[in-house]
């Protein structure tokens, strides 16, 4: 054979360097999703592995085809103003996460989500939508986090988010909300795994702040109202200084933009500052107390903001430990971790300490129980003071008004007929309230005596007989002169002792 040249040896040597590349990328092809489906990334996007980004592309529309299985797709600033039913013609049944974010859009089909049923990220914030129509999102079952954040939604559907079980947070601040959307958070029904509502910056005048404090502190950790024209009250100051109280976040984070409206006030003023201040003069409310009666059966709850909670036990006045479901005596902890106290008895009032193991946390919860010393529906043990007083009073006036005017006295022992009658200025009230028995108008107060005895003459206790018996010599003074008592008057009924009232 002929000697090879080095030239030859060189080309080949170039030759197989080429097939090797060539081969490369085949295999990284073949290997590829995007070789392996035989599809192209789409004009104007980006492709890595199973994400399709086409943010800032100018787009007018979702580009087709789309990959089957691409798993995250990032729509995000371009011009899509409209979201139909066929915008994905064919199932996604990877795709977990849909960018819509800064498009302008302004309509979504009902029927817009039929084809991604396994999404659990949405963004459809910094759009045009006015309106969450009914069902909207009920073909979404498994999504986790829905941004709706910076749009003109003013009117919300009451079916809107049916079906959402596995929603853990919902953000719908920077909108044109008036209404608060109750039925979102009532009994946990609707959203039970929901642990974050941004309502902030919307039109919210108003707050069902009695339905929000039943809340568990877990959601009103995450529930952020800030923004809003609230109108100033007692009852709002309350939810947002226990908010305070407990450091929950949705207070802590954004305490100088919780603002309300006074009556005659136009800047908004902090919700916070109420305290004291005119007109309203709000007080300062605790955070966690209890009133009971006497034998009654109260439940004391462990409102935790953790979740996941791995163990608690309570802690009584007295520091006796309750550990396990059931308790002993009258302390019985429940199965969700609230105390049970049975039979109330005056002891059991003072502070109960709920101490909570998290998994990254711990957190301890005091509640005052108040036990009031009679039963809810029985009689007082002790009457008011000021009610004891008044029935005194009262009773002292009527016996008083007995003694004067109710005696039994009729003088039955008084006899004679030759008495003459009482003078015209004698009265039952000089004879009675007269304050000395030397009266001007008569002699009050003289003791009724019999007719032997009042006629012993002159000279007999100092008085003179009635009958015939002459008038005393005038003596000089202001008591000059006294007249004679009437054994048979009314004045006759009392001794001569003055009553004094």
């Amino acid at each position: 054979p002929r000697p090879q040249r080095p030239c030859d040896a060189a080309g080949q040597g170039a030759a197989m360097e080429g097939v090797g590349v060539a081969l490369a990328w085949l295999l990284l092809a073949l290997l590829s999703p995007w070789g392996a489906a035989g599809a192209s990334c789409p004009p104007r996007c980006v492709c890595a592995s199973n994400i399709l980004s086409c943010s800032q592309a100018v787009l007018s529309a979702v580009p087709a085809p789309l990959p089957r299985f691409t798993a995250v797709l990032d729509l995000s600033h371009n011009n899509v103003t409209r979201l139909r039913a066929d915008w994905a013609p064919g199932r996604l049944a990877h795709l977990h996460a849909l960018l819509l974010s800064h498009n302008g859009l302004s309509f979504v089909s009902t029927e817009a989500f039929a084809h991604v049923p396994h999404l659990r990220h949405l963004d459809l914030s910094s759009n045009r939508l006015r309106a969450l129509e009914e069902n909207l999102f009920s073909d979404l079952a498994e999504l986790e986090v829905l941004l709706l954040y910076n749009n003109e939604i003013s009117s919300v559907d009451r079916t809107a988010f049916e079906n959402l079980a596995r929603l853990r947070k919902l953000y719908l601040g920077q909108n044109r909300i008036a209404r608060f959307p109750l039925e979102l958070l009532r009994d946990g029904s609707r959203l039970p795994q929901l642990a974050l509502l941004d309502l902030s910056a919307n039109r919210l005048r108003s707050l069902p702040v009695g339905e929000l404090q039943a809340l568990p502190a877990w959601l009103r950790d995450r529930l952020y109202l800030h923004g809003n024209p609230l109108a100033c009250d007692c009852p709002l100051f309350q939810l947002v200084a226990r908010g305070r109280r407990r450091r929950l976040s949705a207070v802590m984070d954004f305490q100088e933009e919780l603002r309300c409206l006074l009556p005659a006030a136009q800047a908004p003023v902090g919700i916070l500052a109420l305290a004291g201040r005119q007109p309203l003069n709000c007080s300062e409310a605790r955070e966690a107390v209890l009133e009971g009666h006497l034998g009654d059966t109260v439940t004391l709850s462990c409102d935790t903001r953790l979740r996941g909670v791995r163990s608690r036990h309570w802690v009584t006045p007295g520091g006796e430990r309750v550990l396990e479901e059931g308790g002993n005596g009258s302390a019985a902890l429940l199965a969700n971790g609230s105390l049970q106290l049975r039979a109330l008895r005056p002891e059991d009032a003072g502070t109960y300490a709920c101490w909570v193991a998290g998994p990254l946390l711990n957190e301890t919860l005091y509640v005052e129980l108040l036990v009031h010393n009679f039963t809810l529906h029985g009689p007082h043990d002790t009457l008011n003071t000021a009610y004891t007083t008044l029935v005194g009073c009262i009773l002292s006036v009527v016996l008083v008004l007995i003694y004067l005017y109710l005696t039994p006295c009729r003088c039955c022992c008084c006899r004679g007929a030759e008495k003459p009658p009482a003078p015209r200025d004698d009265s039952i009230n000089s004879s009675v309230l007269s304050a000395t028995p030397n009266h001007a108008a008569g002699v009050p107060g003289e003791p009724c005596r019999s007719h032997s005895a009042s006629a012993t003459g002159p000279g007999q206790n100092g008085r003179f007989k009635v009958g015939g018996t002459p008038q005393p010599p005038p003596r000089h003074g202001p008591k000059a002169q006294r007249k004679v008592s009437d054994p048979d008057s009314v004045s006759s009924v009392f001794s001569d002792t003055p009553i004094v009232v």
